[in-house]
């Protein structure tokens, strides 16, 4: 029977252009309708964060389709959504309570030449050391934050809020069923906005965030000088923006990579998101990042698979903000809330927290999953909780592989000479203890030590061996190291006797 033959990188079907799209009317549709739905699910969030960050959130909006379309020519990651987002707006916000407004603009444009700067230079490529576990408990702690984000919608509001919820519901997740023409989100929303202005309901609106109108706000000013006292004020917030931007857009970045089975530039996606912020920040005022509700949004619920989408929502935010903003303030908050909560429900990994997945899953790797989704709960900052999750998955991983060391010990037939073989990665958490492995006191005048299935991996290491021979010494017994490869043999002379 023949073989079938191997998968390959080339088997994989590509992505689709943006050339290709535009040739083909149904592609495109969906492409402009996923940006149309995903402008009205970004809205009513730009401008909580704005308020969050204390400034106008006209000013947010602005930024947002600056940072939207220069993401769109820029980015390395098709379809993904980039904006104000609420990441960035609990960093700034303390900035600009302490120090006012005007020191936004350059904290912004220092935050945008680092993300540069680590895109540049390919520290993107850390973000493989993210472990599984970790981006698992990410996604389900986002899914946790969205749904939680739109309870107040549902809470001390007209009864009439709660029939239109259902409808919403209801067409979300009846629509598909008949036609997958139109994304259904598209059509709840204008359906409900409809039903709202036709019968003239008192219920809450996205006017009642905060207006939206008036015209476009123009270059910002820098208001402040250009010196050290401005840098000392402004770099610890800079820095904060710089790496909450790049870790929240490039685990937004791989969480697409997954869902449409293709791969995204993540370097060219970090000096994009450097540039952008740049513009938005001269422009507009405030620096963002992945919007990931809104970003699945666009790629799930609308099919998105190219820059057209995200293209158009910063062109139809655009359009929004200044012809049509008395149109967008009509829209009922209860639609947009019910979209986001039924994203929030298709976002978590609900196959990670089962019964049977637990059961099977090493107990370590959920501890980090479940940290990760109690940390970024807590504190609602999705940067904290990766570095959680990262720092627990590294310590419990230097725990393990501490206990994998094996020392075996052999007495020459004439009593001469002891042999010891070593076994597995000597670093600081697995070599401690192998000072305690040799039998000094009573071990003849004469060790050897089998390396050969070690490998040395840091100074502690060689530190350990160090305090191996100068016990043997003290007893009167020599000690030889040999079967070392390469790079330990190199670290070992290099190193041994001088630490």
């Amino acid at each position: 029977m023949p073989q079938r033959p191997a998968a390959t990188l080339s088997s994989v079907p590509p992505a689709p252009t943006v050339r290709a799209t535009l040739r083909r009317p149904r592609a495109l549709s969906v492409e402009v309708l996923a940006g149309i739905v995903t402008t009205l699910a970004l809205i009513p969030e730009v401008i909580s964060f704005s308020i969050i960050a204390g400034v106008d959130p006209k000013v947010s909006l602005i930024a947002s389709v600056v940072l939207a379309v220069s993401m769109s020519f820029l980015g390395g990651r098709s379809a993904m959504v980039t904006a104000a987002a609420g990441a960035v707006a609990l960093v700034v916000a303390p900035l600009v309570r302490d120090h006012g407004v005007e020191y936004l603009l350059p904290a912004v444009l220092l935050a945008g030449l680092v993300q540069i700067l680590f895109g540049v230079t390919g520290l993107a490529r850390l973000m493989r050391f993210i472990p599984r576990s970790v981006m698992i408990g990410f996604v389900n702690a986002l899914g946790i934050l969205i749904f939680v984000a739109q309870l107040p919608h549902l809470i001390d509001v007209p009864w009439l809020v709660y029939p239109l919820f259902a409808l919403t519901v209801l067409i979300v997740l009846g629509l598909p069923r008949l036609t997958r023409a139109v994304p259904a989100p598209l059509v709840a929303i204008v359906v409900v906005t409809a039903i709202a202005m036709t019968w003239h309901l008192a219920v809450p609106t996205v006017g009642d965030q905060g207006a939206v109108s008036g015209g476009l706000p123009g270059i910002t000013p820098l208001l402040v000088p250009v010196n050290l006292e401005t840098l000392q004020i402004i770099w610890p917030t800079a820095l904060s923006v710089a790496f909450v931007g790049l870790v929240e857009t490039l685990l937004t970045a791989k969480l697409v990579d997954d869902i449409t089975d293709t791969r995204s530039a993540k370097g060219r996606e970090s000096w994009a998101l450097g540039i952008a912020n740049m513009l938005a920040g001269l422009y507009g005022g405030i620096a963002g990042c992945a919007m990931i509700g809104q970003t699945v949004v666009n790629v799930k619920l609308g099919r998105a698979r190219t820059r057209i989408s995200t293209f158009v929502a910063g062109i139809f935010l655009l359009l929004l903000v200044t012809a049509l903003s008395g149109l967008m303030e009509q829209i009922p908050m209860v639609a947009l809330a019910a979209v986001m909560m039924i994203v929030a429900i298709t976002t978590v990994n609900w196959h990670s927290v089962r019964p049977a997945t637990l059961r099977r899953m090493p107990v370590p790797e959920t501890v980090v999953m479940l940290v990760t989704v109690a940390v970024v709960v807590a504190t609602h900052n999705l940067a904290i909780g990766i570095a959680a999750g990262v720092l627990l998955a590294m310590v419990l991983f230097a725990r393990r592989v501490a206990h994998v060391v094996r020392v075996d010990r052999v007495i020459a037939a004439d009593g001469l000479s002891a042999r010891y073989t070593v076994s597995g990665p000597l670093f600081f958490g697995s070599s401690n203890d192998l000072v305690e492995q040799f039998s000094y006191g009573i071990d003849p005048a004469v060790v050897d030590v089998d390396l050969a299935q070690a490998q040395i991996w840091d100074a502690s290491t060689v530190a350990v061996l160090d305090s191996v021979e100068t016990k043997y010494r003290q007893h009167g017994a020599t000690v030889t190291f040999h079967g070392l490869d390469e790079r330990s043999q190199a670290m070992h002379e290099r190193l041994s006797g001088r630490l």
